[in-house]
């Protein structure tokens, strides 16, 4: 396998407010694509439309800024048709989960080979500053003076709704942290999500404070790794253990309470009910807001179920091409 840097995968000058998550974001996508290996020509990226779709452009690789909330479809049509191709799709938390929320979960639930990035802020960035299908309730902007009166959509319960097999999440400064799902997701074969956490300087500045920085992530952040236990807090001193039906926030050396009492992650149980309820923390609820692997379990993927399905029917076939099919009827020569 050939050896790549990242700048083997950067194009253009990024034309993003300063300071935007997308920087932080791209950045990361760059060093992991150089870490995983494949060649730039054997890499599309597909985006539709808002800030975060403008990324393609700054791609060294295939990539198609392509229509409002048709991101999923068109990467879909070119990994079905191109399954060598590494396909990564881009899409912001309105392209992605609102005009494009059909196709997400149904890309998810086909289980085609498809890296999905969901960059959320929690806003319409490009249209400057309408709520988004993940703002919270009563959040205030240009289209919700008065405070939205609806809930948002969690990207894990849809991910998880429709089947899906993989989910991870990062926060857009973390670089390690979002190169580590970045590369997870590549190796994980089928639709495989990722949530990137960041904020929109502008419009929604603030909306994910509580774990942009080090600091943050260490009080409020849980890194979760498969077959380890769920310890957090700046000296580990935290711990998720279940509680009935629900988990509950302990504390390590308390109540007779030791490291052996602790929930242990299974990324790859089929039941992703606890797996759910680890994405679901966080967010003014006491618990810590979990990074990292969340859900990685196998699963058969369209992409190759179509392939073999195609393969399948032409052996049974008489004919091979549609010069073939021309033959298998009677034929004239007209002289």
């Amino acid at each position: 396998m050939s050896e790549y840097t990242a700048q083997d995968f950067k194009k253009g000058q990024p034309r993003w407010c300063p300071g935007c998550g997308d920087h932080f974001f791209l950045a990361s996508l760059h060093k992991a694509m150089a870490e995983i290996g494949v060649a730039p020509h054997n890499v599309a990226v597909i985006s539709g439309i808002g800030c975060s779709s403008r990324l393609p452009h700054y791609m060294a690789t295939y990539g198609m800024n392509t229509i409002h909330g048709r991101a999923a479809a068109i990467a879909t049509g070119c990994k079905v048709t191109n399954p060598d191709l590494a396909v990564w799709q881009i899409s912001g938390d309105g392209d992605g989960l609102a005009i494009g929320g059909n196709h997400f979960i149904h890309a998810n639930r086909r289980n085609i080979d498809l890296n999905m990035i969901l960059l959320n802020n929690r806003i319409y960035g490009l249209t400057k500053g309408q709520y988004s299908p993940t703002s919270p309730r009563g959040f205030v902007s240009k289209s919700s003076p008065y405070g939205t009166v609806e809930d948002p959509f969690r990207p894990a319960e849809l991910c998880f709704g429709a089947r899906g097999h993989f989910f991870a999440r990062a926060v857009a400064t973390d670089a390690q942290g979002t190169v580590d799902i970045l590369k997870a997701a590549y190796n994980h074969k089928g639709a495989s999500v990722c949530e990137i956490l960041q904020n929109c300087v502008i419009f929604n500045n603030g909306t994910h404070d509580a774990v942009y920085t080090k600091e943050g992530r260490a009080k409020n952040s849980i890194y979760v790794k498969h077959g380890q236990p769920l310890v957090f807090g700046e000296n580990n001193e935290y711990g998720i253990m279940q509680e009935g039906f629900g988990l509950k926030v302990v504390k390590i050396g308390e109540n007779g309470i030791n490291l052996k009492d602790i929930l242990v992650h299974d990324a790859h149980c089929q039941d992703n009910t606890l797996q759910l309820k680890l994405a679901l923390m966080g967010d003014g609820d006491g618990f810590p807001i979990a990074l990292g692997v969340i859900r990685d379990v196998d699963a058969p993927t369209y992409n190759d179920a179509v392939s073999a399905q195609i393969e399948e029917v032409k052996a049974a076939k008489k004919y091979h091409s549609f010069a073939e099919l021309l033959e298998t009827n009677d034929i004239w020569e007209v002289k």
